[in-house]
């Protein structure tokens, strides 16, 4: 055991008391002669945050000293949690005046100053800033005559950043830029930093993904020892690797993927056995074959995390020649593949299970569309185009509904919110806003994912390995408690909940609601009380998809956890997965999935606000047109509406001038003093576009004359 984990070791006993740095070296037997040494440990210990120095310099593990450490995030209305790095701990609510220099995203430490009483959080303040996340940061730059400032684009950061005489580089007034922090905020000091780089006037071209792009800290280019090691890969598969796998290339398989995609990861083969069971094969592309841990590629693709699929472009996680080349299962050509056999009965049952290292040979390359449309609309000209398919379609179709039915029997949750995909042409301006349907093929791809995910975690829980796993934790019972009072202003309440809360429990409750008026906004504030899925090498199981066992095995191409848990699944099954190496995991999967799952979350938010600013453009030539909408969501400062093609924006109630409107939060309407006028969740409105703020991603509407006319009546 090495002497940082003997330390904390130590520390963690119930009966250990803070002590002097001279303390510890007698406990430990440090001499004279290393006692530089054991400084360096216990100094690079309290940079890490796994222990802490007091005033009295004494030391201690931060728990013992009502201490958190984590990351912290920050609203816009200026408050922030701090999100602790220990699962057993609560979050600490920080308030917006005890951030003492931390900014959104930096690894601290804080005190808890208030502890938790019933549904109420821990309150603290930041005491001590470990990391600095916010090294570089896009905004709008001032100029002044002497100095200037850059207003961050990221409303979570609360402080402009000063931009001293001579530190502007090629600025001008109004331009969007990069600016990297030379000085962190001190007390009342704001930030100082400089210009790196100029992106460009906020109506340019390209400038405004672009600036989500930065602002995210997406790398839009690999570095060149990246793409150099990834021309050097062979594209030839060795007799040898085909000889010593399980050689499918005369099997059946295909991909079915959306018409532009080009990273084709996943396919699947499909047999009526004899006995009436199914034999479903899934064959994931074998990343881990061509990208070796420790390799260039394999470091990038870590940081990367993730790949990231904004409105315009993909940023991918592995050099094209891997993602849509080597790797992509593409159709004719042999290619190397981790498959899972699953023999499955008609309860949905996995009855029989094998996993291998493959070579496979697609035979045909389909769209979610094309089948879609022989399932749901017989399409006869699709039919002839694909003969011999239709039975197997029709088969998948089989198979995914018995698949679906035992999942939802189990108490699996599962939202299907519309949205929106949003057309541009060439030059990037948005012409178009359609829903996107999850249509029956796209249905069937995603049970037989789920299928496989779960086989395999529940394969490698059993074998008591190091294993990394998709995990979705109980929600916190203060936060189902307030959504229960919400729920009962529509007549809904949550039964058997004060114990433990059951996933079938609320997926009645989204049974329920289904085609109600107020779907939308139940659906949206239960996914709101439930926690973030993240990775994790200690599986809790799956709260929402109600699993015991969930991994992400299927998308090594584009989720750095599958390519390592593919890794960890071919050292298995080549007999390498020996202590040593077991060890080297346990040290390492913590560190993996908290990368993956922070890469996740900046992807996410970037994808959502690319889409948000390009439907915020597309309605900005709108501005004086009526539309019709639903009412989704109601707060003491207005309603928001919803338009068909799922732009969301405010009608504020300081715009409704015809008399003074209040919001009655127990009853979950907003009625006008006078006129007695009643706006619900699920009313129909008719709205004018009133402002657009392209950047912010914002619309506002007032009401418009067709809607009061009908509320008047």
């Amino acid at each position: 055991m090495k002497i940082k984990e003997k330390v904390v070791e130590y520390m963690e006993r119930s009966a250990y008391r803070p002590m002097l740095k001279k303390e510890l070296m007698k406990v430990f037997q440090i001499n004279k002669s290393q006692k530089g040494d054991f400084s360096e440990v216990l100094k690079e210990m309290e940079k890490e945050g796994q222990i802490i120095k007091t005033k009295s310099n004494r030391y201690a593990i931060p728990e013992k000293l009502d201490l958190v450490v984590g990351r912290l995030e920050v609203f816009q209305k200026g408050f922030g949690f701090l999100v602790s790095e220990n699962p057993d701990a609560e979050d600490l609510f920080v308030p917006p005046g005890a951030m003492n220099g931390a900014m959104n995203g930096d690894r601290v430490i804080g005190r808890i100053e208030v502890q938790s009483t019933g549904s109420d959080r821990n309150e603290g303040e930041i005491i001590r800033i470990l990391k600095r996340h916010n090294k570089e940061i896009v905004g709008t730059y001032e100029s002044s005559k002497n100095f200037g400032f850059v207003t961050p684009d990221d409303k979570r950061i609360h402080q402009d950043i000063f931009i001293p005489k001579g530190k502007s580089g090629e600025a001008n007034e109004g331009q969007k830029v990069v600016c990297k922090v030379e000085k962190w905020p001190e007390g009342r000091r704001s930030p100082e930093g400089k210009i790196i780089e100029v992106l460009g006037y906020q109506q340019d071209k390209g400038v405004d993904i672009l600036s989500i792009i930065k602002k995210h800290q997406l790398p839009m280019e690999f570095p060149k020892k990246v793409l150099k090691e990834a021309e050097g890969i062979s594209e030839e598969i060795s007799k040898g690797e085909i000889e010593r796998r399980k050689d499918l290339r005369d099997l059946n398989v295909v991909t079915i993927d959306g018409w532009d995609a080009k990273d084709l990861d996943d396919g699947i083969s499909l047999e009526k056995l004899e006995n009436g069971n199914y034999c479903l094969g899934v064959h994931i592309a074998d990343v881990s074959h061509y990208v070796t841990t420790g390799s260039k590629i394999d470091e990038e693709a870590f940081e990367r995390g993730t790949s990231v699929y904004l409105i315009d472009r993909v940023i991918p996680m592995l050099p094209e020649k891997l993602s849509n080349n080597l790797c992509s299962l593409n159709p004719n050509t042999d290619k190397l593949a981790m498959t899972v056999f699953m023999e499955i009965n008609s309860n949905g049952e996995v009855v029989d299970h094998e996993i291998s290292e493959s070579v496979i040979n697609s035979k045909q390359r389909l769209v979610y569309g094309d089948v879609s449309d022989i399932l749901e609309n017989d399409d006869e000209e699709l039919k002839k185009k694909y003969h011999e398919y239709v039975d197997f379609f029709k088969n998948m179709e089989s198979l995914s509904k018995i698949l679906r039915k035992k999942r939802m029997d189990r108490g699996a949750i599962d939202f299907d919110f519309p949205e929106g995909k949003v057309i541009m042409d060439e030059e990037g301006t948005p012409t178009d806003i359609i829903e996107e349907e999850r249509r029956i093929a796209n249905k069937i791809i995603e049970e037989f994912m789920l299928a496989c995910n779960e086989t395999v975690a529940e394969n490698y829980h059993w074998m008591e390995v190091p294993f990394l796993y998709r995990v979705h934790g109980e929600p916190d019972s203060a936060d189902i408690e307030e959504f229960n009072k919400f729920i009962h202003n529509f007549g809904y309440q949550l039964k058997g909940i004060q114990n433990e809360v059951r996933p079938k429990v609320l997926q009645q409750l989204s049974e329920k609601v289904k085609g109600k008026p107020e779907e939308r906004v139940i659906n949206t504030l239960l996914l709101r009380s439930l926690q973030k899925a993240q990775y994790s090498p200690d599986n809790i199981g799956h709260f929402g998809l109600a699993a015991e066992f969930y991994s992400h095995f299927t998308s090594p191409i584009r989720r750095y956890p599958d390519l390592m848990i593919h890794r960890i699944i071919k050292a298995q099954l080549n007999g390498k997965l020996t202590k040593g190496y077991a060890g080297q995991l346990d040290k390492s999967l913590p560190k993996i999935a908290d990368q993956s799952s922070k890469r996740e979350r900046e992807a996410e938010s970037a994808e959502r606000e690319t889409t948000d600013l390009k439907k915020a453009e597309y309605m900005a030539n709108k501005i004086g047109k009526e539309f019709e909408g639903v009412i989704v969501s109601l707060t003491s400062f207005g309603i928001f509406v919803e338009l068909q093609n799922t732009v969301e924006g405010l009608v504020r109630l300081s715009s409704m001038t015809d008399d003074y409107y209040h919001f009655e939060r127990s009853q979950q309407q907003i009625v006008g003093e006078r006129t007695k006028r009643t706006f619900k969740i699920g009313d129909k409105l008719n709205v004018v576009v009133d402002r657009v703020d392209v950047m912010e991603g914002e619309v506002t509407f007032v009401l418009g004359e067709t809607g009061e006319e009908e509320n008047d009546e």
